[in-house]
């Protein structure tokens, strides 16, 4: 295994908890805007309807799908200007 590849898993793994409070926060605003209420719904939720626990789901994956990929391929892009070598 790469010497670049092992040094970058402790970069990746912060730059992973990272995007997850990034895209948490991302989630919340953009609930917010979509059904104006403060705490999207959970699966358990029983006062909502499907629409809206369907619609969470759905939005909150996108969200979390996009932040992710561009939290980890500015950290390749970052690692790369600083080592030179690609981390994956």
């Amino acid at each position: 295994m790469k010497v670049s590849r092992i040094a970058y898993k402790p970069v990746g793994m912060a730059l992973g908890a990272a995007s997850g409070m990034i895209a948490g926060a991302a989630f919340k605003q953009t609930w917010k805007i979509i059904e104006g209420e403060g705490d999207a719904p959970d699966a358990l939720d029983e006062d909502r309807s499907w629409r809206q626990i369907l619609l969470a789901a759905a939005i909150q994956g996108a969200v979390f799908a996009v932040v992710k990929a561009a939290v980890d391929r500015s950290g390749a892009v970052a690692a790369r200007r600083l080592t030179g070598a690609w981390p994956g």
